[in-house]
């Protein structure tokens, strides 16, 4: 995106309009950075307007919306909800999102390394018996998505002498925190499988059984979006051992409810998509860095494509 959607003239005199759930500190904060007051009384402006929230009501989705500075990262259920409305900015909220997700996965790396699973299973069977545990010292870590949580992923994996190599689909300027580059199906011989990839039509199910057999007993960790993978394929690696093991944080249809078929599969822990759970003073942050960048004549950082979907 390379194009400036939102006139400064026109953002100038919009109304500034806010989600209901939005926190009084937040809205508080939003007319401090705007210098004008924030509505949040539901109704239609006939005049241009700015919308911050989590999901953008039907209603909103008109000719007068300049700009949506959503609350999350991930914008897919919002692009999936409707036509984006034509010439409308989309904006997202990362805020410290990549460092987050980086110690969480740096956790389940470690975690990998100690037993820490399998220790813990023993300590409910009171049970004494050595595990032998491995050093992350020189393994490699392959990573889809070297985007900005890809990267912060990189970053601390490498600064524990972790090999990372990011995956990319054209060759490309090599991005921070990576050791190397490789295409979609070029092997790599890798003892951890990061997922950190956007929902896009070309990611959709991108993790089914050719990826999972590939992987050669790696352990999987999904941190991007659960429908990018392919669960019964992900079940049937994880039998045949193509997958070691797997840290699931985002699954297709959440909440997972008891029945379903992702608590049972073997060598797998699920946490409730908590790796890079999306603080107040992230959404003051974005907004104000865009505001910033619109206000100078610069497309912001944080701007969306809708038709590429990130």
């Amino acid at each position: 995106m390379n194009v400036l959607p939102v006139g400064s003239e026109h953002l100038a005199r919009a109304r500034l309009l806010a989600a209901p759930g939005l926190a009084a500190p937040v809205v508080r904060s939003l007319e401090r950075i705007a210098g004008r007051p924030v509505e949040r009384d539901g109704g239609v402006p006939q005049e241009p307007y700015v919308y911050v929230g989590a999901t953008l009501p039907e209603a909103l989705r008109g000719d007068g919306l300049l700009w949506f500075h959503s609350v999350n990262a991930g914008t897919d259920a919002l692009l999936d909800a409707g036509p984006w409305p034509p010439g409308a900015l989309l904006t997202r909220t990362v805020g410290r999102m990549g460092e987050r997700i980086a110690q969480y996965v740096l956790a389940w790396v470690l975690a990998d390394c100690q037993s820490v699973p399998e220790f813990a299973a023993q300590h409910t069977r009171a049970e004494w018996r050595r595990i032998p545990s491995e050093l992350a010292y020189g393994q490699t870590a392959l990573i889809h998505g070297t985007g900005r949580i890809g990267s912060a992923v990189a970053a601390l994996l490498r600064a524990c002498s972790i090999r990372t190599v990011g995956v990319a689909r054209t060759p490309r300027e090599l991005p921070p925190g990576f050791d190397a580059l490789a295409g979609p199906d070029e092997p790599v011989d890798a003892r951890w499988v990061v997922a950190a990839l956007p929902l896009t039509g070309t990611t959709a199910g991108y993790f089914g059984a050719e990826r999972f057999a590939a992987m050669g007993g790696a352990s999987f960790i999904n941190v991007g979006r659960g429908a990018t993978v392919d669960l019964a394929a992900l079940e049937r690696a994880l039998h045949a051992g193509t997958v070691g093991r797997a840290v699931l944080d985002v699954l297709a249809d959440e909440p997972a409810g008891p029945g379903d078929r992702c608590w049972r599969l073997p060598r797998t822990v699920v946490t409730s998509h908590s790796a890079g759970i999306t603080a107040d003073e992230d959404i003051v942050t974005d907004f104000a860095a865009c505001l910033r960048d619109l206000t100078a004549g610069r497309v912001p950082a944080l701007a969306v494509d809708p038709a590429r979907g990130y």
